[in-house]
Formats: structure tokens, C-alpha cells, sequence
């Protein structure tokens, strides 16, 4: 989205500075997307598990 004063946002920000033609573009931001992805699930969701009261649950018998 362009506002027209130059504010087009993060994205365009990320987009602007990555290297190469739009297919080299696409290419990185995929690459860039799955590392991201990777990080995530291999090293903050197990770190953030345990602190998450997700497990906390009271069931009574009735």
C-alpha cells in the first residue's frame, strides 16, 4: 500500500532492500519467511511452552 507521502510500510521497507530482480525478490522473502518459521518452532515456542497456562486444566467428575 502507498500512502503517497513515502510511508508504504515494513514491508515495502523489506522489499525495497532486498537484493535482485522481483523473481530473486520472491526467492529471499521465501527463504526468509521459512528461517523465520524454523527459529520460531525450534527455538522460542519450546522456550515459551512451559510458561503458557495451556496445560492448567481443572476437569471435576460429576
Amino acid at each position: 500500500m502507498t500512502y503517497g507521502d513515502g510511508r508504504d510500510g515494513m514491508y515495502g521497507w523489506i522489499w525495497r532492500h532486498l537484493p535482485g530482480t522481483v523473481w530473486v525478490k520472491a526467492l529471499v522473502s521465501l527463504v526468509l519467511v521459512l528461517a523465520v518459521v524454523y527459529v520460531l518452532f525450534q527455538y522460542v515456542f519450546p522456550w515459551a511452552e512451559p510458561l503458557l497456562p495451556f496445560n492448567d486444566v481443572t476437569v471435576d467428575n460429576q
